[in-house]
């Protein structure tokens, strides 16, 4: 027996519940379906930097989709607290970048893109050890707490209708006439209207295995990114701060996160002893009170490596029903509102807000 849907996803993720919202928010029936449980893998494990990691050395696709998705996070974070009762705990407590040998690059991108700055006063940077080079102030960079922000989607998801399949992995996808015919699991079938493919790191073996007739260019895999958790209290640091490649982010609970390693160890998320010590240096060295505070916290996650950090988002070039968002690397929560808006306005044929092309999906070159 088949049971037949509306829009499957396959992954609970950031960039998975967020395309539910938009396609529900059309009137689309969602289901989602996650090997685990919503949220509990790269989306979880961030920072929650609402701004890549010096975006002015970035493919600008990159920057189109944070900047609009800047715009979206703060009315997205008062819905979804006002809907669940669960703050996300969006806070636009401003960033601090100590290191800009590349300040002319910098000052372009942020009046490109009409970001505000200004050159770091003293104040802000005396609580730092850092060798300081144009210290860059972005006083309205905001973030998100990954675990939070997911956890009040999924309740809101749940309050709008959107179905879950959780602990469920998908065995087989059949494809008859350039159309998703059937999608099988363990003990049952699926028919789907379209099927989104959202699965991360793991999407490009998803993809390979499940699909092998039907190759496209997918160049994503696992990126792991360790990190610690220091039990701070609120006064120790009001912003978050970017030394080199990694970052203190200053819970609203005073709480401070340190990150992040960028290791190529396959679906490895085992957290390392040399990870930690380097991190509790970086972040004890950078901000000397720090060592007043246990670490209350170490965990790794799997990022969805892509070329360039540029997702892929669209439409499958050769199965009609079939769509792609993923490989957005260290940015899902950064990219992820404008990116679930583009993918739901491809498939329901709306006008994008942003330019696709960059982010389309193409067949895999022949071997």
């Amino acid at each position: 027996m088949t049971t037949h849907l509306d829009i499957l996803i396959i992954g609970g993720g950031i960039s998975g519940l967020l395309a539910a919202r938009e396609l529900r928010l059309a009137g689309r029936d969602v289901t989602i379906l996650d090997k685990s449980k919503p949220g509990q893998e790269s989306s979880w494990a961030g920072g929650g930097i609402l701004l890549p990691i010096y975006p002015w050395r970035q493919a600008a696709a990159i920057s189109e989709l944070a900047v609009n998705s800047l715009k979206k996070y703060p009315a997205l974070s008062q819905e979804l607290l006002a809907a669940t009762g669960i703050d996300p705990e969006w806070y636009d407590c401003g960033m601090l970048i100590c290191k800009n040998p590349d300040y002319e690059q910098a000052i372009q991108w942020c009046e490109h893109y009409r970001i505000d700055y200004q050159p770091a006063a003293t104040g802000l940077t005396e609580p730092f050890t850092s060798d300081l080079d144009q210290p860059l102030w972005l006083p309205e960079i905001a973030q998100a707490r990954n675990p939070r922000l997911l956890k009040s989607l999924h309740a809101y998801l749940v309050q709008v209708g959107v179905q879950f399949l959780d602990t469920t992995e998908v065995h087989k996808i059949r494809v008859a006439n350039h159309q998703v015919e059937s999608i099988e699991t363990a003990d049952r079938t699926y028919s789907a209207q379209h099927l989104i493919v959202s699965a991360g790191a793991w999407t490009t073996d998803l993809m390979q295995d499940l699909l092998p007739d039907w190759p496209i260019d997918l160049q994503i895999r696992p990126v792991r990114g360790q990190m610690l958790l220091f039990d701070a209290t609120p006064a120790t640091l009001p912003y978050m701060v970017l030394d080199g490649d990694q970052y203190l982010i200053p819970r609203r609970d005073g709480k401070i996160l340190a990150g992040s390693t960028v290791e190529q160890a396959g679906f490895n998320k085992i957290t390392t002893e040399d990870a930690k010590q380097q991190l509790y240096q970086f972040a004890t060295e950078l901000l000397p009170a720090l060592k007043n505070y246990p670490v209350c916290h170490h965990w790794a996650g799997l990022r969805p490596g892509s070329p360039q950090g540029i997702p892929s988002i669209g439409r499958h070039p050769d199965i009609e029903n079939l769509s792609i968002n993923a490989g957005h690397f260290r940015n899902g929560l950064v990219m992820g509102p404008a990116s679930a808006k583009l993918l739901a306005d491809l498939i329901l044929h709306r006008p994008t807000e942003i330019d696709p092309t960059p982010y389309s999906l193409t067949r895999a070159s022949a071997p």
